[in-house]
């Protein structure tokens, strides 16, 4: 089966953020996606430890060790972009000024659940950051994943197993095999990535697609 990488998966999820935007990006695979800004479109990148205007991830040999996101990665920033304390950062993401998030997911359940904080696996201990913050303040919010576990069980379920980051939160979801909206009647197929079918999608998801 066809899968994009999780440069080629970045790209995909900057194709959908409007123009204008202000965005915050959670650690993991969502860094990637302030490398993928379309060309011709304005979107504004914020970090949670206290930077608005993240810029695409610095050349090798143009790193600044003071200049780092909210996972500890070397980033650059935009022209214009600023700086500021973490309370103010949070009061942005709590007060509705955010207008998307991309998060990272360990899964999501048919009716927009999120867990993406703890597995209950002590090789990885629980840290929720600021994702529970995010999914209360931002309107939409875009998970950004694999499509199943590296054991191969499936991580779009029909209800979260793993302790919850918010209640019927999200509002579309991006794997390496398709990508999801969330509605009323669950999983809502949007695109399948060219060469796969959905029946083979759907021998990996839980949850039934719906078309």
């Amino acid at each position: 089966m066809n899968s994009l990488t999780d440069q080629q998966l970045a790209a995909r999820v900057a194709q959908d953020i409007p123009d204008g935007s202000y965005v915050n990006l959670g650690i993991g695979k969502p860094t990637h996606v302030s490398s993928h800004l379309p060309e011709g479109r304005e979107v504004i990148y914020q970090s949670e430890n206290g930077i608005l205007g993240v810029g695409p991830t610095p050349a090798p040999g143009e790193e600044d060790v003071e200049l780092i996101d909210a996972s500890k990665r070397l980033i650059t920033t935009a022209p214009g972009g600023s700086f500021f304390e973490q309370s103010d950062s949070f009061a942005m993401m709590r007060g509705g000024h955010i207008d998307i998030a991309v998060l990272g997911g360990y899964q999501v359940a048919q009716n927009g659940d999120l867990a993406n904080w703890a597995t209950l696996d002590e090789k990885f201990p629980p840290a929720v950051g600021g994702a529970m913050d995010l999914v209360v303040g931002v309107p939409t919010i875009f998970v950004m994943m694999r499509h199943t576990n590296k054991d191969g069980s499936p991580k779009l379920v029909n209800k979260c197993t793993y302790p919850l980051t918010g209640l019927g939160v999200v509002t579309r979801v991006y794997t390496d095999l398709v990508v999801l909206d969330i509605t009323p009647d669950g999983f809502a197929l949007v695109e399948l990535l060219a060469g796969n079918s959905l029946e083979d999608v759907q021998s990996l998801t839980e949850a039934r697609i719906h078309t």
